[in-house]
């Protein structure tokens, strides 16, 4: 099955809203989209004027500034791929980045240059780091401490300079261009090894922007507040889908949530996306009437909401802000959405398919899954990514032949998640396969002791781990943060009255901050370190 799909070279997109309109706002600087489509063509014409073959990767390890807005599109309008690595990774991660993906450029500010020089200093005598600048292109062959090929830096700093000085610009790629084209290859790190690097097309992210603005009911008044970062999936289409509305997004790297809602308020911000962890600390902050009042939509995803935390967002919103709760996967970008007419009364659903997504409920047998019944969740349709960059092992493992009972049909990612539909078609979320704790000869749900605790009113963040036990197999360990005032046995008597003996704790463990990982996620894998 294909659908009448409207994908778009994805540099098109500053072209969705009015020449005069603001699309991107700094502080007190604003772009309108006819500047933002100039600058985009100018540093696609920087960049097409270096030593490139097509579809070489280029790689920005940068905080929320203009040049890593710019880079998704002027990227692919000089015909390369963008490789946007978090900027809170550190140089082992960057090295592994840069190395897996091939890039020959690392665009970066001086300080972090030195910062990765003074951890993999360049070994070949022809190359130096000169004092006043990052490494200039055409260095890319020069080999480092390990005998591997080097990449270029180049300076964030110098080419904000060459955008601002006259020169040529690169106009937006033909309406013709084979939108299957790779467009980027954005890094996830998945639940065990190396991260991996996921190959995303035109169509992909086109067709992303185009189904969340479309679900969002984005317009071209709304102002997006991006606080997540660009090199997430869910980060980069906070740029994409308001720019496919003609709205105005303003990047924000918050040090705090109090600078989250002054940024709200400051810029009549409509449009909120965040995870549950940055859920968690604005509403334990107070919110004047000016950061809420031009509030029209908060969504969230990379968790689940709990009905505790859905609670707090409405009593600081009110009604008229709705609430999106979301399902996604880097390897097929966005999965379900919930109506958010439904989420007061099914506060921990999934909801359903976005636009352009068929999703599947799959028994262990291949067949669908019937009303209640629990499967993996497969994801098929245009969204799906094109696997793994060169890791056909990897890919194998997810992408696999979408089940014969698909409208669709061919490659779908099969998620490892185990979910199951109501009556109504509604999803939920049980767990990941290799999250499943396994005790007393039971699979229990993470999600589901973490939602018990947080129906307590005690916690406020919640982690259950599983932690081998020769008598259960696993024990269930709950890591948990205070609502006030520690008070572990009301707690306990709150779970005993809540949940079956074999999913109780066997051990309750306070911390007073939770880690959270390059993404603002929850970071499980430093919990369980610690058992």
């Amino acid at each position: 099955m294909t659908d009448d799909l409207p994908a778009f070279p994805l540099d098109h997109l500053p072209l969705r809203g009015a020449p005069d309109s603001p699309a991107l706002r700094f502080k007190d600087r604003v772009y309108s989209y006819q500047l933002l489509n100039h600058r985009i063509g100018r540093l696609a014409a920087i960049l097409a004027a270096h030593d490139f073959t097509k579809c070489d990767r280029v790689a920005t390890w940068l905080p929320k500034t203009e040049l890593a807005c710019l880079m998704p599109l002027a990227a692919v309008r000089a015909g390369l791929v963008h490789v946007p690595v978090n900027p809170l990774l550190k140089p082992a991660q960057v090295r592994h980045i840069m190395a897996d993906s091939g890039a020959k450029v690392l665009i970066t500010a001086k300080g972090r240059a030195e910062q990765y020089l003074s951890h993999y200093p360049f070994a070949s005598s022809e190359v130096e780091m000169p004092k006043d600048h990052a490494l200039p292109l055409g260095v890319s062959t020069a080999l480092d401490t390990n005998g591997n090929a080097c990449f270029a830096f180049l300076d964030e700093a110098t080419l904000l300079t060459e955008i601002d000085q006259p020169g040529d610009v690169l106009p937006p790629l033909p309406a013709g261009t084979d939108t299957d084209t790779l467009a980027a290859i954005l890094y996830t790190s998945g639940s065990t090894g190396r991260p991996k690097g996921v190959m995303l097309s035109h169509a992909n992210l086109t067709l992303g922007a185009v189904s969340v603005a479309s679900y969002l009911k984005l317009k071209s008044n709304d102002v997006t507040l991006a606080v997540l970062p660009l090199s997430f999936d869910y980060g980069q289409n906070q740029l994409l889908s308001t720019w496919q509305a003609g709205g105005c997004v303003a990047p924000l790297d918050y040090l705090t949530a109090r600078d989250v809602i002054k940024s709200c308020a400051r810029y009549g911000v409509t449009t909120l996306a965040a995870v549950p962890p940055l859920w968690v600390q604005l509403v334990e902050q107070d919110w004047p009437s000016e950061a809420t009042v031009a509030m029209r939509r908060l969504t969230n995803s990379g968790g689940a909401l709990t009905p505790t935390l859905v609670k707090a967002l409405r009593g600081i919103f009110g009604a008229k802000t709705d609430i999106y709760a979301m399902y996604g996967l880097t390897e097929a970008f966005r999965s379900t959405f919930l109506d958010p007419s439904l989420i007061d009364a099914n506060p921990t659903s999934m909801g359903k398919a976005i636009p352009h997504a068929e999703i599947l409920v799959v028994t262990k047998d291949g067949s669908e899954a019937k009303p209640g019944e629990h499967g993996e969740l497969v994801h098929a349709g245009p969204l799906v990514a094109d696997g793994y960059w060169k890791d056909p092992e990897r890919t194998a493992q997810r992408y696999k032949p979408a089940p014969a009972f698909s409208r669709y049909g061919g490659m779908a990612v099969w998620s490892g998640d185990t979910v199951w539909r109501d009556d109504e078609g509604l999803l939920y979320f049980v767990g990941r396969d290799d999250a499943m704790i396994k005790t007393s000869g039971n699979r229990v749900s993470p999600t589901e002791v973490e939602e018990a605790a947080m129906e307590s009113g005690l916690v406020a963040e919640a982690c259950a781990l599983g932690r081998k036990d020769e008598r259960l197999g696993e024990a269930i360990v709950l890591f948990v943060r205070a609502k006030g005032a520690v008070d572990e046995e009301a707690l306990r008597a709150h779970m005993k009255a809540a949940l079956p003996n074999f999913m109780q704790p066997s051990d309750y463990v306070w911390l007073d901050e939770f880690p959270q990982n390059a993404n603002g996620k929850l970071d499980r894998d430093g919990l369980k370190e610690r058992l």
